[in-house]
This record gives C-alpha cells, structure tokens and sequence, in this order.
C-alpha cells in the first residue's frame, strides 16, 4: 500500500442559492491546490472535485448533502477546507 489516505465526509449545501457558478468556480479552485484527488458525490453520481461544470452538474440547491472523498496525502485537509465551503451560508449578503 502506497500510504495515501482516503477521507469521505458528507456536508449539507446551506446557501440559499445552491451551489451555484460562484461557489462552484470557488470550490474547484480550492481542490485544484491539494495534490490529492478530490470527488465530490450526490446520490449515485461522483463528479471531479477540480471541474466547475461537472460539480454544477450535480444541481446541489440549498438543503443537498453532498459527499466529498479524498484520496492522497493531504486528504484530510482537502475534504476540512472543502467543507466547510460547501456548509458557508450565502456569500452575497451585505457586509460579507
């Protein structure tokens, strides 16, 4: 075995708007920073943690719990720093 880590958690979307182009552009950003490969899943479909399209393609409205599994060395950061985007109330509020 090679050492590297898997880490699932499940997080429930909070934002009013879903998980729309803002939070999805942002998340996959975030993703692409970690050397570990990162999915993010909704029922049966997993999607590429780094690619925007396909993490809006899960159609993620307020409420979804989605699923997001690392695996790789910083792992367990990936899916913290990931949650808690996915779990961050509406961004557009005034004074945010």
């Amino acid at each position: 075995m090679s050492g590297d880590a898997t880490v699932e958690r499940e997080f429930t979307v909070r934002s009013e708007l879903g998980l729309h182009a803002r939070p999805a552009g942002r998340l996959a950003s975030v993703a692409g920073r970690f050397e570990c490969e990162i999915t993010l899943g909704r029922g049966d479909e997993w999607v590429s943690g780094s690619s925007v399209l396909s993490i809006l393609c899960l159609a993620a409205t307020q409420g979804t719990m989605l699923r997001v599994r690392a695996v790789g060395a910083d792992a367990e950061q990936a899916v913290m720093e990931l949650g808690a985007l996915i779990e961050a109330p509406d961004e557009d509020t005034p004074g945010a």
